[in-house]
């Protein structure tokens, strides 16, 4: 203490109450609650934030069990040179593995229930290389999906809006149709259920269906596979890859990453978290901004001890560094606090709201409405430095106005009635 500037021992006493003044003790009352209010901003800013991450990545991932990182497939619709493209693939360093699949849609029929369904013609030997659909049946086995059989796997809501079980038989109604002398009549195809997958995503669990390739390419009346799945080292780097990809692989080829998918999801996200971070700011420039009523009401009070100070020689600078360091302590503290709450709650959510469902008897996420039961939690060190920041830039912005006060504050006028 002792090596510190006037103005360090002067701002860090303004902080603390006055003993003697009931005024003094006010002031720094209204301190603390902007220091709580900063702390409590900061803290619902990385709560909130850690929990949507959280969201993001389970749903993400999820999706990821059925999707694949990068699909590669031809414009004309097959790929007859499917194993010459993997191979040029594979020599880019970020990919680890390729599968080719059929892809199509049709109608599938049980009893009086038709219901509209995505259909993925797959090799079951390779496409656990690049999804994890396989881990994802519930009731039958994967290895069942074998050539010539025709047999198939379904979502687990798919199949109980149609009644089936494993070992049932399914009908499904080719988009193209097939000419007769009587006409244009649908093309039906019996199908055996083998299995069903739960992939925890209700889109893909509600319409999408898993067959051997060999009979997908007979059903949908294909010479070849449609494409080629890739999975990466690094997901997030999907659009990167993908790009590297689109300029060494040869042939009429279209390219996409997993984020092209579901681009609308996303995006939804990302403008929702944006709004998050936003509205919850204003919670903490609130609070910040509630420096500026105890820094003025410090400067009205301490005008006698200003004008002391300048008439001892202190500079107008000296007395505004006074000011911005009392509201810029109380802006450090309250940030810190509020990361080291904020920090503490993300990393333990998923003991802290189970304890608050016990406590209170209620259920935040019944798994009757809710695919995701419980709160999931993401902490990002980025998303913690970028709101630490803010918080602080804010609280040092909000000292401004009365430093200056401060500053500008004559000592005679102040001196006047003392």
């Amino acid at each position: 203490m002792k090596n510190l500037s006037f103005e360090w021992l002067v701002g860090l006493r303004y902080t603390r109450a006055g003993r003697r003044s009931g005024r003094n003790s006010f002031i720094s009352f209204i301190s603390m609650i902007s220091m709580f209010g900063i702390a409590l901003g900061v803290a619902a800013l990385i709560i909130v934030l850690s929990v949507m991450n959280g969201f993001q990545k389970e749903v993400r991932d999820r999706m990821l069990s059925v999707l694949s990182h990068i699909e590669v497939f031809d414009a004309a619709g097959s790929m007859p040179d499917w194993k010459n493209t993997a191979l040029q693939a594979q020599k880019n360093s970020s990919v680890v593995a390729s599968a080719p699949y059929v892809d199509g849609q049709a109608m599938i029929i049980r009893d009086d229930v038709m219901r509209g369904v995505i259909l993925r013609g797959v090799l079951p030997d390779q496409e656990p290389k690049v999804s994890e659909v396989a881990t994802k049946i519930k009731v039958g086995r994967w290895e069942d999906l074998r050539p010539g059989e025709f047999n198939i796997i379904l979502g687990t809501a798919l199949a109980s809006s149609l009644h089936v079980r494993v070992g049932d038989k399914v009908t499904l109604a080719a988009p193209e149709g097939q000419m007769t002398p009587a006409g244009m009549v649908p093309r039906l195809k019996a199908f055996n259920v083998v299995g069903i997958f739960d992939a925890g995503h209700y889109e893909f669990d509600s319409g999408m269906g898993f067959m051997q390739i060999e009979d997908a390419q007979k059903f949908f009346r294909l010479s070849a596979p449609s494409g080629l799945r890739l999975r990466i080292k690094d997901m997030l780097k999907a659009p990167q890859v993908a790009l590297e990809l689109s300029q060494t692989l040869t042939g009429d080829l279209l390219i996409r990453d997993w984020s092209q998918q579901n681009r609308n999801y996303f995006s939804a996200v990302k403008t929702e978290k944006t709004m998050m971070f936003i509205i919850l700011a204003l919670i903490v420039a609130v609070a910040a901004f509630n420096l500026v009523s105890t820094l003025v009401m410090t400067v009205t009070d301490k005008q006698a001890d200003i004008a002391i100070l300048r008439t001892l020689g202190a500079s107008p600078g000296s007395i505004m560094k006074i000011f911005m360091i009392q509201g810029g302590i109380v802006g450090l503290i309250g940030t810190g606090l509020g990361v080291a709450l904020g920090v503490l709650v993300a990393l333990n959510i998923d003991v802290i709201v189970p304890a608050i469902e016990h406590l209170l008897g209620v259920n935040f996420l019944p798994k009757d409405l809710y695919f995701i039961s419980a709160l999931p939690s993401d902490l990002r060190w980025a998303d913690v430095w970028q709101i630490s920041s803010m918080a602080v830039v804010l609280a040092f912005a909000a000292t401004i106005y009365p430093s200056w006060r401060a500053a500008c504050v004559k000592p005679a006028e102040a001196l006047r009635y003392e």
